[in-house]
């Protein structure tokens, strides 16, 4: 062969070795990458070709699919009571992608995921189609229903967590207001993307898409001095909830001129812990803070899940406590105020530590994945999150609490024949307090065996009310009610 064509060879050699280097590279390098690809339509066909697994609440389906017309996407999904629940399932839309649940186990719910490989193949070698599995939740029905309803009667905005403290399973998420995730299920019809544009925020200042009882923080006003009263009794500054406290009334905080005022005449001058939760005295609490210091208080409210983010697995964001602040500043944030901030989440947290007797377990909202042929894939298991109380001082808060509800400012959660224990809270909020205050209550229930079977926290923030109406016990406080209510009668 002469040189020429020994080089022409040669070059085509190497075209042809340059051709299966890259065909391989797509092939098996970039195979997942190319597949799961957001701009690669069949994704997206493929996800809609066959009915998704449904999600569970108490053995039963909240969701569904329904065949779709005049698109290559064959079927759409449909939701029950969808603005009731849209808190735990997010959506699942051709046009708008997915959230929450609906796009965290999106692999079970299409089939697609690794652990459905060997049904998956059975299934190819039958000739069945491919089926998605079903995600089983926490959720108790009864108490998501009388949460969403407690919420859309006070008509303002507001949110609902309720959790069982002995092992954190989330038993209600209700956010309000929400939307119906079906409106914009199909493919980007102008009815769908109508639909979908009005949610927006910048179309719709009410924000129903955003899930209240995790991702927006509030200041937590007087339920945070719960946290306030463990730090000092964890810290043995006060040791019982009967002994008198050295607190003045008026008291002017550390480094000021400034006096710390109570709401209206009550009896705070050197009041016993009980007493201060009762009546709920910003001047003890304050005070309290104060002497504890800041990186005490810190560390109590870490160990109670605040500055860290939850994953339920839908991820709830951080809950605020803040670190370097002087005296002052530490005893407003002891009483819910200045940077303090928390989620609905954060607070049914802090309940649910009390009622179990000072252990914290991790929020969680997914109980069990399903194979197509009901068999489980997974299962979650109750995790420890701390202890942020002994058992001695978890029983003593919770005897305060309960005079809270005998006695004090959240006599309206009362349930005839069983103890709940409470605390009520109205943060100020806007600046200089210019606009109304948001209503908390946090409380538990217990059981005649002394356990308890529900912890919620509830807030309420009503733009119309008359600033004067608006209180921890009188908004949020039957909400919780009825939601403890639900739970207890779901268990008889």
């Amino acid at each position: 062969m002469n040189k020429p064509l020994r080089r022409i060879a040669i070059f085509c050699g190497l075209l042809v070795l340059a051709l299966l280097i890259r065909d391989n590279w797509i092939q098996y390098v970039q195979a997942d990458e190319l597949r799961t690809n957001k701009n690669n339509r069949r994704v997206t066909i493929e996800r809609y070709a066959s009915p998704r697994g449904n999600i569970i609440v108490g053995g039963k389906s909240i969701t569904g699919s329904a065949e779709s017309s005049g698109s290559d996407f064959k079927f759409k999904r449909t939701y029950k009571d969808g603005a009731m629940w849209a808190p735990v399932t997010g959506y699942a839309s051709q046009a708008f992608g997915a959230s929450q649940l609906e796009n965290l186990e999106d692999g079970i719910l299409t089939g697609n995921d690794d652990r459905l490989f060997f049904r998956n193949t059975l299934d190819m070698l039958t000739g069945k189609k491919q089926q998605g599995g079903n995600v089983v939740t926490t959720l108790n029905a009864a108490a998501q229903k009388a949460a969403y309803n407690g919420l859309k009667r006070q008509g303002g905005k507001g949110a609902v967590a309720a959790l069982d403290p002995s092992t954190g399973k989330i038993l209600a998420l209700a956010s309000y207001p929400s939307y119906d995730p079906s409106s914009f299920a199909g493919n980007s019809t102008s009815k769908d993307g109508g639909a979908w544009s009005k949610l927006q925020k910048k179309n719709n200042p009410n924000d129903p898409m955003l899930n209240r009882a995790l991702r927006e923080t509030y200041p937590p006003g007087s339920t945070f001095k719960v946290v306030t009263a463990a730090a000092a009794l964890e810290d043995g500054l006060y040791t019982s909830a009967d002994a008198k406290t050295d607190s003045p009334d008026p008291w002017t905080m550390t480094g000021t001129n400034t006096e710390l005022p109570n709401e209206g005449n009550i009896p705070c001058k050197n009041a016993t812990l009980r007493v201060a939760l009762q009546y709920s005295c910003n001047t003890v609490f304050g005070k309290i803070g104060a002497d504890l210091g800041n990186d005490k208080m810190l560390d109590m409210a870490k160990k109670f899940g605040f500055d860290e983010e939850h994953f339920t697995p839908v991820r709830a964001n951080a809950s605020v406590f803040s670190d370097d602040m002087n005296p002052s500043q530490t005893a407003l944030s002891s009483i819910g105020q200045f940077n303090t901030a928390a989620t609905p989440l954060q607070m049914a947290m802090v309940a649910s530590a009390v009622a179990n007797d000072g252990k914290l377990m991790k929020p969680y909202m997914v109980d069990e994945l399903q194979s197509p042929g009901l068999d489980p894939i997974a299962k979650t298991d109750p995790e420890e999150l701390s202890q942020p109380l002994s058992p001695e001082n978890a029983q003593i808060l919770q005897s305060m609490m309960e005079t809270v509800v005998d006695k004090g400012t959240g006599s309206n959660a009362k349930i005839d024949g069983v103890k709940v224990g409470g605390k009520t809270g109205t943060a100020q909020h806007g600046v200089d307090n210019s606009e109304n205050p948001y209503a908390w209550f946090i409380s538990y229930a217990k059981g005649d065996d002394g356990s308890s079977p529900v912890a919620v926290a509830v807030v309420v923030e009503d733009d119309n009310a008359v600033r004067d109406d608006i209180s921890g016990g009188g908004l949020a406080a039957p909400i919780a009610r009825n939601v403890m209510e639900a739970v207890i009668d779901s268990k008889k």
